[in-house]
């Protein structure tokens, strides 16, 4: 007797959907990077400038021992993070820990990620606190330890609930829709990037610093010019009280459409001559005019829907499931493996997030430059914020290709000296 058709048409599965998923989204991503991301940038500027042409000897010693001993830190910290979760992630002992599926299981999910995310603050607290007495004696910080703790505290409530409504989502998803649930998630884990990118101005950034305008001024008249000459739309420049956690100077943009904002430490406008801040603001600027935040929540959405499908492939995988206890997507115990890969995902993809991030930020150092047209600012700019940050210079080239999201210092004043034609 001969097969009927629908018994020989291929059986359209989840791991199927998702597989499909995984490769259009990673052929978007790579197109969408070539297209968007500036990769001429910095071209015409090839090296470092000498370390001892900026700064002195003493300070290149201080920021190397410094530098150093942080990244030990860091690392150690990271490297403890990872191995509780895929300690918790790929055994049954993360599993054991969860409550399985009831009539209310976000509220288990809930739970579950507080759980989890609890015992690896605990397992890299130590790291943390010694990282923290460390900035204290070099002068980087004069926060209180309340102070310190209740920021920690507000770090892992926002860490616990975000990654619930993650987790939510993905688990709903595998539970309503069995075959195309890959496809289902990705595309809100997707929608969801880009509404956290435009509401994160609005609703996580006051639960850590307190903002206000920046008073009429001189300052404030100078930067609307600056805003004004590179075509941005600039209703305010606000001033976050930055000075309560850190001695390290800093200005950023975040949001786009109604949420855009373009923000500045209240130490930087404080410390430094204005000429200074004005070249911080233009890169800032530079960020806003070349739409760099819709840039990156755009890769950071496609990416999001790379990863939620290759983890979609991977809960299914029966080996994995079986050592980690949970009988799928849809169980709350898979939650452990997810946060597990998640993981190791993240860690992977630290070298292309930040290879992505220095080119961006090498264009927006090119337009403070053209803008202000003011190399001796941004000179003395960049050694003042490496100086106040007690950076190394010279970083370990591995080290900078990893996590390096911006250019180093010494690059960064090679470019402005070949601005200025030395």
């Amino acid at each position: 007797m001969s097969p009927s058709v629908s018994d020989a048409a291929p059986r359209i599965t989840a791991g199927v959907v998702a597989a499909v998923v995984l490769v259009v989204s990673g052929v978007l991503f790579v197109v969408l990077a070539a297209w968007l991301v500036p990769w001429d940038a910095g071209h015409s500027v090839l090296g470092s400038a000498p370390a001892d042409s900026v700064f002195t000897t003493q300070q290149i010693r201080r920021g190397e021992a410094y530098s150093g001993t942080a990244r030990i830190l860091g690392w150690s910290s990271l490297g403890v993070g990872l191995l509780v979760a895929c300690l918790l992630g790929f055994t049954r002992l993360g599993a054991s820990l969860v409550r399985g599926s009831t009539r209310w299981w976000p509220v288990a999910v809930l739970a579950a990620v507080a759980l989890l995310a609890l015992i690896t603050r605990a397992a890299t607290l130590p790291f943390a606190w010694a990282a923290r007495q460390r900035r204290l004696d070099e002068g980087l910080t004069q926060q209180s330890t309340s102070g310190w703790l209740a920021d920690l505290a507000r770090e892992y409530l926002v860490q616990v609930l975000l990654t619930t409504l993650v987790l939510v989502v993905l688990i709903w998803c595998a539970r309503r829709w069995q075959v195309w649930w890959p496809a289902i998630a990705a595309g809100l884990g997707a929608l969801l990037v880009v509404l956290g990118s435009y509401l994160y101005p609005v609703l996580l950034e006051p639960v850590f610093n307190d903002f206000e305008a920046m008073p009429d001024g001189e300052l404030r008249t100078s930067i609307m010019a600056l805003a004004d000459r590179e075509g941005v739309e600039v209703d305010d420049v606000l001033v976050a009280d930055a000075s309560r956690r850190t001695t390290t100077l800093n200005a950023y943009v975040s949001g786009f459409g109604g949420t855009k904002r373009v923000v500045v430490y209240d130490n930087l406008v404080t410390s430094v001559p204005d000429a200074q801040v004005l070249s911080v603001v233009a890169h800032e600027l530079g960020h806003a005019r070349d739409r760099d935040v819709l840039i990156g929540t755009a890769l950071g959405a496609v990416g999001t829907a790379f990863g939620v499908s290759l983890l979609a492939l991977l809960t299914s995988s029966v080996r994995l499931r079986r050592r980690s206890g949970s009988q799928g997507a849809g169980d709350v115990r898979v939650i452990p493996l997810v946060l597990a890969l998640a993981a190791v995902g993240a860690f992977v993809a630290s070298p292309v997030q930040a290879t992505i991030s220095r080119q961006i930020e090498t264009r927006a150092d090119e337009t403070a430059l053209e803008l202000t047209g003011d190399p001796e600012a941004f000179l003395a700019m960049q050694r003042t914020l490496c100086i106040r940050a007690v950076c190394d210079p010279t970083p370990p080239p591995l080290a900078h290709f990893w996590f390096g999201t911006h250019p180093t210092v010494l690059q960064r004043v090679a470019m402005a000296r070949a601005f200025a034609g030395e």
